[in-house]
């Protein structure tokens, strides 16, 4: 049976679309799903005319969607951040999953935590800072020969396996996580808004104990971004390593 507060609990983040057809269109493949929270970062036009065209009804979407001016606003009460990306090959690897996983992974976190799935610009996707701030990739695999996918095919593809996934999910393990909204905050799941905040105490105490060159930082923040991404910090874990850079800059005054 599916769970609705799992559809409930992902995000679609489109960023910087430049048609707003595809917006319309996106929403439109949400809709068929279940999916219902839209974020549009910096859309090139928008509301417009030509997005309520390809919506084809679904308009209730677009008129709920939340239009942010930063990706890290978008993202900043998520507690699980996945981004697609057409290109294998970067500077750095990364954990790629396929469309089938994706939708299996951000069934399970949704089950428990808000989650974040991000689109970005239809002519090059995600630019390597905003792949920083995800936890996972997601590739699609097609036609090696002709691999170029529409955005709005991407989200109508991925919400269609994040459905799927929902439907698999014990709906009882779901209920049982509803029930305790007494549970320890710091058990909880650090929110992307923390995650940030962290980095940029984390950076700033590099710096000052010159461990990090300003000036020619490589991509070391890229790499601890991805070291710490690796596991679901909670927010008492978290609390310790603020703790820490904390004690390391009052030694050092």
């Amino acid at each position: 049976m599916l769970n609705n507060n799992i559809l409930d609990n992902i995000r679609i983040v489109m960023i910087h679309t430049s048609h707003p057809g595809n917006i319309g269109a996106a929403a439109r493949a949400m809709k068929v799903m279940g999916l219902s929270d839209l974020y549009l970062v910096n859309p090139k036009s928008f509301p417009d005319e030509q997005a309520n065209a390809m919506s084809a009804n679904a308009t209730d979407i677009l008129d709920n969607a939340t239009v942010v001016s930063t990706l890290a606003e978008a993202i900043a009460d998520c507690q699980l951040v996945v981004g697609s990306s057409a290109r294998h090959e970067r500077t750095l690897s990364w954990d790629i999953q396929d469309s089938r996983e994706c939708g299996e992974t951000l069934a399970q976190h949704a089950s428990k935590v808000k989650v974040a799935l991000l689109f970005g610009r239809e002519s090059s996707g995600l630019t390597n800072d905003e792949l920083a701030v995800c936890q996972h990739l997601v590739h699609i695999p097609t036609n090696p020969d002709y691999s170029s996918l529409n955005v709005a095919s991407a989200v109508q593809l991925l919400a269609y396996e994040c459905r799927i996934a929902a439907s698999k999910v014990d709906s009882s393990d779901t209920l049982k996580a509803n029930e305790k909204p007494e549970k320890n905050k710091e058990d909880e799941w650090v929110t992307s808004d923390e995650l940030d905040g962290f980095y940029q105490h984390l950076k700033q105490v590099m710096e000052e104990v010159e461990f990090l060159d300003p000036e020619n930082p490589k991509h070391l923040m890229t790499r601890l971004r991805r070291l710490y991404s690796r596991s679901s910090m909670t927010r008492s874990e978290l609390n310790i390593q603020r703790g820490f850079l904390a004690a390391i800059q009052k030694k050092n005054r």
